[in-house]
Order: structure tokens, then sequence, then C-alpha cells
């Protein structure tokens, strides 16, 4: 693949990425005293967290759209990645897109699926089919704290998956980085053929 469309796919890559690691870090404050605190959250806080989920679940639908194209753009730049790829492209673009994919299904299953859970308020509920009864005891139902702690490090989850990518893709930045540094020297020690020498149409001469 040529550097110029390498350069574009990770770019396609990147923005994207980072746009939601932007998202989940604003998220931080609330997920912080739910995880990352010895003392238990007050009760106001799972109302101020709840009433927070629920704003954010009730967005106008244009929210979620953008949401989903950033998520489209992030998958084409790994489909333009990936077009004859190279071994490098094929370690590190493709542990990329798995982890990305890990993402989708943890935003989905989870984040998606929780947001629900918590505008409806029907924590611990399943859905039953009809005449289906529920077999259990109290012991196995979720309740609104649990539920809200699953959200959050749902989250947190989503956060380190995406850190991944980011350091996929500039491990592979930098191996590429020290194969063309090896290539140069190797040129200049004379071991290596220098790069060949085309004309254009023009008669200028092209590298």
């Amino acid at each position: 693949m040529a550097r110029g469309t390498s350069s574009f796919a990770t770019f396609l890559i990147l923005c994207p990425t980072s746009f939601f690691l932007g998202i989940l870090f604003s998220s931080f404050p609330f997920d912080y005293p739910v995880l990352w605190t010895s003392q238990a959250a007050p009760p106001s806080f799972y109302d101020m967290l709840e009433a927070h989920l629920r704003f954010v679940h009730s967005s106008p639908p244009l929210i979620p759209r953008i949401l989903h194209i950033v998520i489209a753009v992030g998958l084409l730049g790994f489909l333009v990645k990936l077009y004859k790829p190279s071994e490098a492209n094929v370690l590190f673009d493709g542990a990329s897109l798995v982890l990305y994919m890990c993402g989708i299904t943890v935003y989905i299953t989870n984040i998606v699926k929780g947001l629900r859970v918590v505008q409806a308020g029907t924590y611990g509920q399943q859905e039953l089919v009809e005449g289906e009864t529920a077999v259990g005891t109290t012991a196995d139902v979720i309740g609104r704290e649990d539920s809200l702690r699953v959200l959050a490090a749902s989250n947190t989850i989503l956060a380190l998956v995406l850190v991944g990518v980011l350091v996929l893709q500039a491990g592979q930045w930098y191996a590429e980085r020290k194969e063309g540094e090896e290539m140069e020297k190797m040129r200049g020690e004379g071991k290596l053929a220098p790069k060949p020498v085309s004309r254009n149409p023009w008669g200028k001469k092209r590298q």
C-alpha cells in the first residue's frame, strides 16, 4: 500500500478512536465514585447518575446517528489499510481491528442495553416469552446500583480497548519508521541497491 494512502487510513482510525475516548473521559466523573473509591456512594449520587444516563439516552436521534457514522469511519479506515496488506498491516492492523470489534460488541451488548434498562427502570427484570415464568431467587436479580456499576465498568473496558488500538497503531508507526531507517542505512553502506529512478512523460526524473 502507498504511504500516502496508509497515512490517510491511519487518520481515519485514530480520529474515531480518540473521539470515543473523549466521550468516555467525559463520563469518568460519574463512573469514578461507583468503581474507583472505597467509600460507598450515597443514594443521591445514584439518583444523579441515573438522571444523567436517562438524559443521554433521550438525546435527539441525530446524536446516535453521528456516533454510528464515526464508528463506520473507523471501520472504513481498517478496510483501506487491510486492502492488499503487508506483513506489518496483518499483525498490527489485524490486532487493532479485533480490538475495535470488541469495543463495538461492548458498546452494543452492555452500554446500549444498559442505557435502555436505565431509561425503562426495569432493573433485574428479564424479558420473558409469552407464557414463560421466571425461575430463580431474589439473589439472582441485579438491582439498580449493581446495574449502574456494570455500566460504569463497561465504559472502563471500552476505554482500555480503545487505548489498545492507539498503542498498536503507534507500534506500527514506530516499526515502519525503524524499518525505513534500517533500509536507508543499508543503502548508504552499499548493501542495498538504491531506489530506481524513473522518468515521467515530461522528461523530469522521478524517484
